[in-house]
């Protein structure tokens, strides 16, 4: 399965745009992690959650992409939103357009 963030993938040509895909991953964030997800910023590194977040809704948009018989998904793009009242839970979506390529020759 090819995805990318570009509209057209490099020596194949789109012919056929089934549909929109997506998908979501609703996590809880923990203060502690919080705090030691700003710890890593600032010596370097990366959150381990984040990076779990983001996996997990790409791994949803291709599944629901190859449910649709795609052959791959272009215009991916990952968003990242707080919510609840506290501002306690984070949301990453994956969107892209599932497509199929014409024949390669």
């Amino acid at each position: 399965m090819i995805v990318t963030t570009t509209y057209n993938v490099e020596g194949r040509q789109i012919s056929e745009y089934i549909r929109v895909v997506a998908g979501e991953t609703v996590s809880g964030i923990n203060m502690f992690r919080d705090l030691a997800a700003g710890f890593r910023n600032i010596v370097g590194g990366r959150s381990q959650a984040m990076i779990n977040a983001r996996e997990n809704a790409l791994a949803e948009m291709v599944q629901r992409a190859i449910e649709l018989g795609a052959e791959g998904v272009v215009g991916v793009d990952i968003d990242y939103v707080t919510m609840g009242s506290d501002n306690g839970m984070m949301m990453v979506s994956a969107t892209g357009t599932a497509v199929r390529f014409a024949p390669a020759y």
